[in-house]
């Protein structure tokens, strides 16, 4: 009877995370992103974050956490956003982004980790976000490409 128990209970834990990277993919596209769900994404040693988003040049690997009031993010699942990243996403650092999510309730916050902390090894063992947080990273105007079209110097001959 208690494992039947203990299965349901895991079962509902994983449909609560399945749901806020799903709702996440939806919000990312939403917002200009092109965003996929990392179905494997798993407890393993595998560098693999949960979700995959790109707009323009900028790449961001998100781990995401489905909670009631804070989320805690622990230091090896940091650590394989930045493996993700630096092993599989040819270009600088400043196009790439380490970023953890919290799915509390209606609201989501997004906290970016930077590369400086990474590389110094300055992140806590876990990073927290509480409901009453302010994230550092606005998805609606993070990294926006120059919209205006590039000239041609050859057009403006008179």
């Amino acid at each position: 009877m208690s494992k039947d128990f203990d299965r349901v209970k895991l079962r509902r834990w994983r449909k609560r995370g399945f749901y806020s990277e799903a709702a996440l993919v939806k919000l990312l596209k939403t917002k200009g992103y092109f965003a996929v769900r990392v179905p494997v994404s798993n407890p393993s040693l595998n560098p693999l974050p949960d979700i995959i988003a790109r707009k323009g040049k900028h790449t961001y690997a998100f781990e995401v956490k489905n909670a009631t009031y804070y989320a805690y993010f622990p230091k090896p699942q940091i650590d394989k956003l930045f493996q993700f990243l630096e092993q599989f996403i040819p270009t600088t650092t400043e196009y790439k982004h380490a970023v953890v999510a919290a799915h509390l309730g209606k609201r989501w916050l997004f906290k970016e980790i930077t590369w400086t902390d990474w590389k110094k090894n300055k992140i806590p063992e876990k990073v927290r976000i509480l409901k009453r947080d302010r994230g550092n990273l606005n998805i609606d105007k993070s990294y926006q490409e120059n919209t205006q079209p590039l000239t041609d110097p050859l057009s403006t001959q008179q």
